[in-house]
């Protein structure tokens, strides 16, 4: 059975819709994914076996120079990409308007959210069978249950299965030493930053463990505050300029792993590692890290989660966000200690 999925983009969108690839594949013999995902995220969906081709698109992209795409020929050559194969599937798992787009130029039978379900009830006009899942549950899950309601098979219970760490090993030669651990520091929402002085002083903490600290980067600001938390600390390293490939691959080399709410503390959870969230203005319980050796902290604080990329307190406070100082490097170390042996997520 041939199936197409549409799910374009965050990289954290990406990476939640792995398991319900694996669900789908347990329950159903002879299964084969193609994928359309933005250009950006495209070396993703095929670390996992089960997806045979994956079909780039340039939405954010054509949308800056629409005119340039065009005269390109992009646009004409992804038409064609999507509409060669008549899948027997096609399964958009984003429910947006430019992914039900997207749907409509392809060939084979359209599934998607229903309009109660969709973040974009219009949406749901483009599949030709659409399924409810009820809103207010983790994405990981809500996408597990399209996936089963699509093939016809009861919901799995299980932790999500993401199944790309063997793959992730077999591909990169990056590497770390095995007493490492991994601070993934950066995130797109200044509410998700955790405070500069929180990551030095748990880098302290760590190093007089006898651990060692990797610091991974992903742009120039980035890479100012990694060099900030390293800076006079032994044991504490900034990593080179890295794909995702090979963040990955350190981050399957890792003892472990501390992550504030981002695409890469996503990765971390894919690939198993035990790692420790961090949220304050976002909530763990929606798009928080999923499965194995997975702890959350979430702040204890008056207005949080906000949801807001901008800290909205007024009241005096110790640092900044202001939700940020429940949560001490302390209380983050000892809870990396317990989830280091542990299989379970911690709320």
């Amino acid at each position: 059975m041939k199936v197409l999925l549409i799910k374009t983009s965050s990289l954290g969108d990406v990476l939640h819709t792995l398991p319900a690839i694996t669900d789908a594949v347990r329950h159903v013999d002879g299964l084969q994914f193609d994928w359309v995902v933005e250009e950006a995220f495209a070396e993703i969906p095929g670390w996992h076996r089960a997806v045979q081709q994956v079909i780039p698109v340039a939405l954010r992209r054509w949308r800056r120079s629409p005119i340039t795409a065009m005269k390109s020929g992009e646009w004409k050559q992804f038409r064609r990409d999507i509409r060669q194969t008549r899948y027997d599937l096609v399964i958009d798992a984003q429910g947006l308007m430019k992914s039900a787009f997207i749907a409509s130029l392809t060939r084979g039978r359209r599934v998607g959210l229903d309009r109660h379900s969709a973040r974009e009830p219009l949406a749901s006009l483009a599949y030709q069978q659409s399924v409810y899942v009820r809103k207010g549950q983790h994405a990981i899950e809500r996408t597990r249950q399209l996936f089963a309601r699509a093939f016809g098979y009861e919901d799995d219970v299980k932790l999500p299965d993401y199944q790309i760490r063997g793959q992730i090993q077999d591909q990169s030669s990056a590497k770390v030493a095995a007493n490492t651990l991994v601070f993934l520091h950066g995130t797109t929402w200044d509410t998700k930053l955790w405070p500069l002085d929180y990551w030095r002083k748990l880098a302290a903490i760590v190093t007089s463990a006898g651990y060692e600290v990797s610091l991974p980067w992903g742009n120039e600001q980035e890479l100012r505050q990694a060099r900030q938390i390293a800076a006079d600390q032994q044991g504490v390293s900034v990593l080179p300029q890295m794909n995702l490939l090979e963040v990955a691959n350190v981050l399957a080399d890792a003892k472990g792993a501390v992550a504030v709410d981002s695409g890469i503390g996503h990765l971390a959870a894919a690939l198993e590692v035990p790692a420790v969230s961090l949220y304050g203005a976002t909530n763990s319980g929606l798009t928080g890290t999923r499965g194995k050796h997975q702890s959350h902290i979430n702040a204890v604080f008056e207005c949080a989660p906000c949801l807001s990329r901008k800290c909205l307190y007024k009241g005096e406070t110790q640092v900044t966000p202001a939700c940020y100082a429940s949560i001490t490097p302390e209380d983050v170390w000892e809870t990396l200690l317990g989830t280091m042996g542990s299989e379970v997520i911690r709320e």
